[in-house]
């Protein structure tokens, strides 16, 4: 269940590194306006986690009862929510994105460039949310080679599209950053249809009518957010929370700025290899649980979380080993370099801990169980990370490693609370 995830989450984050390769061939500028936009399309997408955290519960019980009339209710009731969630936010990013971007400290051409990003991107916002219900639902109904198929096709087509886009290859417009939206939209449009394709077609576990056994109701759809809300808050307190850290970070000039974007990108490579795994994980906790199994579902968390610690052990000791030739890949300056290295090697400490503490989430998540995560998180972020930042720049004056060195030190200390409440079992009682 695992691995396939793994598998297409690993992929979208090479994505996301060659698209941060190909951008930074345009300058520091444009990567800075992507990293900046990052911060607050965070918020935004928190209200695709509400609805896709309580779905990934509803589903996977409903699926280990084996009740697949309600297990077709519950994808539906999904993908209609992410297109109403996705039309109000994206209405709200698409015109505030000017203010919000200068908030954040962008200014001048970064600030251009991020609103002619950011506006295609909110443009296609539903299709983004809808395609990741395709790979919960598939997920969620134990079909996740075929979630695994669509992400990859998904993402090759993201890579192919890139640079012709962004350079005007062959007989493409040259769009610049802009180009870079264009291929993200174009990819989740194409990966939402295929999916649409597969399930009513019958080519997975689960099959969707154009007439359901149950009929869709509002209702369904509110349970659906309640299970998610506190998750959402979670993402929303922590997308706050990266909202001020961005100015924190951006005191220290563009080139940090920059530097931030890039080490965000590789981390996410690792991270996402490990939320590709809890996303299974999550999937088999919550069939497990509808199944009446807690002994098993308890067996496979432990063992998971094992792997995450050391599947993000062996990630940060590449990144600390080999941080400059990672770092040249992007940028060949020599103070970029100096930058990036330090930034790698600094968080590279953190990376078992953090591997830990997302599989707790995703544990948390496939039983249903949302509060605790939620509470964690905003200790993490509002009680930890954002006064050490302020302690150790503010009053220390240390530089942007300052910065760093805050974050790895929230993460243990995050994590470490974290699983003393894992370990109380709790979760394992949770009804959905």
């Amino acid at each position: 269940m695992g691995i396939p995830s793994m598998i297409g989450f690993a992929a979208l984050n090479i994505y996301d590194i060659v698209d941060m390769f190909w951008v930074a061939k345009l300058g520091a500028e444009p990567v800075a306006a992507i990293t900046i936009f990052s911060a607050f399309y965070w918020v935004i997408s928190a209200a695709n986690q509400i609805a896709g955290t309580g779905s990934l519960a509803v589903i996977s019980r409903r699926y280990g009862e084996k009740d697949f009339p309600e297990t077709e209710r519950a994808i539906k009731d999904t993908i209609i929510l992410k297109w109403v969630l996705a039309i109000f936010f994206g209405c709200i990013g698409f015109f505030l994105i000017d203010k919000i971007l200068a908030l954040l400290g962008a200014k001048g051409e970064v600030l251009s460039m991020g609103i002619r990003y950011g506006r295609v991107q909110f443009l296609g916002l539903g299709f983004a949310f809808s395609t990741f219900t395709i790979y919960t639902a598939l997920r969620g109904i134990g079909n996740p080679n075929m979630a695994m198929a669509i992400m990859l096709g998904s993402t090759a087509l993201n890579l192919i599209l890139d640079p012709f886009l962004i350079f005007g290859w062959w007989f493409f417009p040259e769009l610049g950053v802009v180009g870079a939206a264009v291929a993200s939209v174009t990819s989740f449009t194409t990966a939402f249809l295929a999916g649409l394709l597969v399930f009513y077609a019958g080519r997975c576990n689960v099959v969707l009518h154009f007439k359901s056994q149950v009929r869709l109701k509002v209702s369904s759809m509110l349970k659906i957010m309640r299970i998610g809300l506190p998750t959402g808050l979670n993402d929303i307190s922590f997308s706050f929370a990266r909202l001020v850290v961005m100015p924190l970070v951006a005191v220290f000039g563009t080139e940090v700025v920059a530097i931030y974007g890039v080490g965000m990108r590789i981390s996410s490579l690792g991270i996402m290899v490990i939320v590709g795994l809890g996303l299974g994980l999550s999937a088999l906790i919550g069939q497990n649980l509808g199944a009446k199994k807690p002994d098993r579902a308890q067996k496979t968390a432990d063992q998971a979380s094992l792997l995450a610690i050391g599947i993000m052990a062996f990630f940060g000791l590449v990144n600390f080993v080999f941080a400059p030739l990672i770092v040249r890949i992007f940028f060949q300056s020599a103070d970029l370099v100096s930058l990036g290295t330090a930034l790698l090697r600094i968080q590279a400490i953190g990376f078992p801990l953090l591997g830990l503490y997302i599989t707790l989430e995703m544990i948390f998540a496939g039983a249903g169980d949302n509060v605790p995560p939620m509470i964690i998180g905003m200790i993490y972020a509002w009680v930890l990370e954002i006064p050490l930042i302020l302690l150790f720049t503010r009053v220390f004056g240390f530089d942007q490693n300052g910065v760093w060195w805050a974050i790895v030190l929230s993460i243990f200390v995050g994590a470490s609370i974290f699983y003393y409440w894992y370990r109380k079992g709790k979760w394992l009682q949770r009804k959905v």
